[in-house]
């Protein structure tokens, strides 16, 4: 199975010290990374609700080490949507699929990040192939219900503000009704607004989970991060077996 190698070379805090308990070392190298949008600044702009705050996409090239045949490549896709205005997420959506397919069919992408809204939103449904926008059709595939194994169900929604799973019994019970209302139709319900999805046959998800890692009570983040892990195809072998360090 593949994962991502993580080095955090400040000091470690608090933060810091709950994220590190969660990465899982991976035997990949790092090719290139770009910024999205850019090269094309209006209708980046445009996108983003006109503010251009930060670099709200990035995609990076990845290949595998110590394995045979050797090359094996896939792509990672980050997002941060924009959190007030559907259109936004709609138009960013609209262009990050774009550039994705624009990549060759072969070539694995796992678009991942912060969508801040849920699948069955216009976004999701946009980028899961359920609707269309601008005449297209999205392609991407969803790694939390297609994963045979999950972790964590019970959390059905991804953001909690800092307080965890502890949201109160009334909230718990509105947080059900919206799942059974929105996602009626779906055989694993959520409220998600980060996602794993994936495009490629060579893309196995294996398990997924919720994150809720803490210490103390204190979360590095307002969202529960989604952990996934994707099996190798059988045509690519490890040479040997990875090294799992404690960090």
């Amino acid at each position: 199975m593949i994962s991502l190698e993580y080095h955090e070379k400040g000091p470690k805090t608090l933060l810091t010290s709950i994220a590190l308990s969660s990465m899982i070392r991976k035997r990949s190298s790092f090719l290139k990374v770009e910024p999205f949008g850019c090269l094309s600044l209006p209708l980046f702009l445009e996108a983003f609700h006109g503010v251009l705050k930060f670099l709200a996409l990035q995609h990076g090239l990845f290949q595998l080490k110590g394995v045979e045949p050797p090359g094996f490549s896939f792509q990672i896709v980050n997002t941060n949507m924009d959190e007030f205005s559907p259109r936004a997420r709609r138009r960013s959506a609209l262009l990050t699929w774009q550039h994705i397919a624009s990549l060759p069919p072969s070539l694995p992408v796992v678009y991942c990040g912060g969508f801040n809204t849920q699948k069955e939103s216009t976004t999701g449904r946009f980028l899961l192939g359920r609707s269309r926008e601008h005449g297209v059709v999205g392609d991407m595939r969803d790694a939390w219900p297609s994963a045979r194994r999950r972790k964590n169900v019970d959390l059905i929604r991804t953001y909690h503000g800092f307080k965890g799973d502890k949201q109160g019994t009334l909230e718990f019970l509105k947080l059900i009704f919206r799942a059974l209302c929105l996602c009626w139709d779906r055989q694993t319900q959520d409220l998600h607004i980060d996602w794993i999805l994936f495009r490629g046959r060579s893309l196995i998800p294996v398990s997924c989970e919720v994150v809720n890692d803490n210490i103390d009570g204190y979360y590095p983040s307002s969202h529960f991060p989604i952990f996934t892990e994707f099996m190798l195809p059988r045509t690519v072998r490890l040479l040997e077996s990875p090294v799992q360090e404690d960090t």
